[in-house]
């Protein structure tokens, strides 16, 4: 699920901001960027989100700044160079490989081990990197709560998807009796028109004929499974743990069933009532795709 957080705070001459925003994935991808110089900002990040985002690509970014002027910080050119020569390797090598990167800004720059000298970022001393990793927690809280209002809407989102699925099964069920019928009084002809050319007809033959038309035609199974599978996915929807892998497979067997029931149709009523029930579970599953 997408979501977003920041939090900023100070301490001494130093200030600092945070930023996380998170999109769908497969599995927990932690991108996180921040100055090298604090030391043990990766590890208690990670500490912190434990159990708190099971899914999910997370892009976490910290700048720290000072405030107490210009003066007492000296730039180290050669250390700029050094990083810049780099910076445009890496950008060369980029392109060769067909990726397309980032802009880098100069703030990004400066917050690299060693091109300010001077009043250096590590005078802020373990009490800085206290004060920056204090906000961890509630950085993070404040982006799970934007990820559960996401989850409450698609959770309605897939609830009516999930409610026109239900109706577009139980219609074809309805459905049933006049297409049995219609099969009935096809099979009726096709045997009259065998026995106006006298044809000899087998009778053991004849019904085994019958049973597997029976049997092939059978959509009961199909309709009975979407209604299952209905069940399941609204249960699933009442939990409280990431549930994004099991819709997914849902919608997979959803998908699976009612392309036999397209196939197994034989009325164009039933067909267009398959073809529909696949729209929504298409549509349903494009949902899906955003559940932790």
């Amino acid at each position: 699920m997408t979501a977003y957080a920041t939090r900023a705070g100070s301490h001494g001459a130093f200030s600092w901001t945070w930023e996380v925003r998170g999109v769908n994935g497969k599995g927990l991808d932690l991108r996180l960027r921040a100055p090298d110089w604090i030391e043990g900002i990766e590890p208690a990040f990670k500490a912190a989100l434990k159990g708190q985002v099971g899914r999910g690509t997370l892009q976490v970014s910290l700048r720290v700044t000072r405030s107490d002027g210009a003066e007492a910080l000296k730039l180290d050119e050669a250390a700029v160079a050094q990083v810049m020569s780099a910076l445009a390797r890496i950008e060369d090598m980029a392109q060769t490989a067909g990726h397309a990167l980032a802009p880098t800004k100069a703030a990004d720059v400066l917050t690299m081990r060693g091109v300010l000298e001077g009043g250096t970022p590590d005078d802020g001393g373990p009490e800085l990197a206290a004060a920056v990793k204090a906000d961890i927690p509630h950085l993070i809280a404040d982006f799970v709560a934007m990820r559960a209002q996401e989850g409450a809407a698609l959770s309605a989102i897939l609830t009516d998807h999930l409610a026109v699925i239900s109706g577009l099964v139980a219609s074809a069920q309805a459905h049933l009796p006049d297409r049995e019928a219609a099969q009935k009084a096809q099979f009726e002809a096709g045997l009259k028109r065998l026995m106006a050319d006298q044809r000899e007809i087998d009778p053991d033959r004849l019904a085994q004929e019958l049973a597997q038309i029976m049997i092939k035609s059978d959509v009961m199974e199909e309709i009975d499974r979407l209604r299952a599978h209905v069940t399941a996915a609204s249960d699933l929807l009442q939990k409280r743990e990431p549930v994004g892998r099991k819709l997914d497979f849902l919608a997979q067997e959803f998908n699976r069933e009612a392309n036999t029931l397209c196939s197994k149709s034989g009325t164009k009523e039933l067909t267009s009532i398959g073809v529909d029930l696949k729209v929504r579970i298409d549509q349903m599953r494009e949902q899906i795709q955003n559940v932790e």
